[in-house]
């Protein structure tokens, strides 16, 4: 009876742990991000609904084909929350993706979201790797979808002969992303470079040539 009981209060317990971490459910039919008033934990505040416009619902800045001209040739417009204060709460977001022939969307991760892959032009390789050190890809041409797991680290690459454009869709206002070359060759401060050496194994002249080529580069995403 005693272990029954303690039973009971544990799984009471557990129940009102998860119970108090999971999303509520919206009391309010949105919550438009009000950027003047600061950010606040998961989201921003609301902006009064007395101040909200149709135009805060409204996104145009995935029509317009981003700029390749640079050391990745990708670009990616990102219709996040910080673009999009419609977004706010919603848990969502939408991002285009432009490729030149070669062009790569660096390997990189999305800390609080997974991502599915839809693409509208072109052919691409997508492809990501798990924690098990496993790595799962695909060539994808117009029409066809990849999903990658949230946190996984993944990539893009522009396998055809014309220009790619992708749309994202990820379950998160806003997911963050790590470009690895950015973050470990480009990071202010610099990453130590006897970190980096033992990491790679390989001489400082290798860690110095690639600081070289990513400390000043600049991220695909806008």
């Amino acid at each position: 009876m005693a272990i029954l009981r303690s039973l009971l209060l544990l799984s009471l317990a557990v129940f009102v742990f998860t119970s108090c971490r999971a999303d509520s459910d919206p009391l309010q039919d949105f919550c438009v991000a009000d950027f003047q008033a600061g950010i606040t934990i998961d989201g921003f505040p609301c902006k009064p609904a007395s101040n909200v416009v149709s135009d805060d619902f409204f996104f145009g800045g995935l029509a317009n084909a981003g700029n390749t001209n640079n050391i990745f040739g990708s670009n990616i417009t990102g219709g996040n929350v910080q673009s999009f204060p419609g977004l706010n709460t919603l848990g969502l977001s939408i991002n285009r993706g432009d490729f030149a022939p070669g062009g790569v969307n660096p390997l990189h991760s999305h800390p609080r979201a997974s991502e599915i892959v839809f693409v509208l032009k072109g052919e691409l390789l997508v492809g990501f790797i798990s924690t098990a050190n496993v790595f799962y890809s695909k060539v994808l041409k117009a029409g066809e979808s990849f999903i990658i797991p949230r946190g996984l680290v993944h990539f893009q690459y522009n396998t055809g002969k014309d220009n790619a454009v992708t749309i994202t869709a990820f379950d998160s206002q806003l997911p963050g992303v790590v470009v690895a070359p950015l973050t470990l060759f480009g990071s202010k401060p610099a990453i130590p470079i006897n970190v980096l050496t033992k990491t790679f194994q390989v001489d400082a002249s290798v860690i110095q040539l690639l600081m070289s080529k990513f400390g000043q580069a600049t991220s695909p995403y806008n």
